[in-house]
């Protein structure tokens, strides 16, 4: 792990960028693990165990929910809703099923990123 101390922004993108393209990444969202929130994440969960965070989505209410049913809404909240579970004392996350249609199909492919 590097750890740049006292950098400016273009420093660390530009090492950012060459470590990507050096791999054959175009960007972060190529690679087979995203954004994960250094807990296990629970896909399709109905209900949350009590050790678990829960992302609702729909009829499924949680700690914090994506959306009530818009998928766009959903989209535009995932990673408050990640980043919340991830600083929260549940050791664990579940996250509602999300439709997969349309920009849901895009949602759940973050979500298993995140989980992986």
């Amino acid at each position: 792990m590097i750890e740049l101390i006292r950098t400016n922004d273009a420093v660390v993108i530009s090492f950012v960028e060459a470590l990507l393209r050096d791999a054959g990444i175009e960007a972060p969202g190529q690679l087979a693990r995203h954004y994960s929130p250094g807990k296990p994440l629970r896909l399709d969960a109905r209900d949350a165990a009590p050790d678990e965070f829960l992302i609702g989505f729909g009829e499924v209410a949680g700690d914090c929910s994506l959306s009530p049913g818009d998928l766009a809404l959903a989209a535009a909240r995932l990673y408050d809703c990640l980043h919340r579970a991830a600083a929260s004392d549940k050791p664990r996350i579940a996250v509602a099923p999300v439709p997969g249609e349309g920009i849901g199909a895009a949602i759940n492919d973050r979500l298993r990123r995140a989980a992986a």
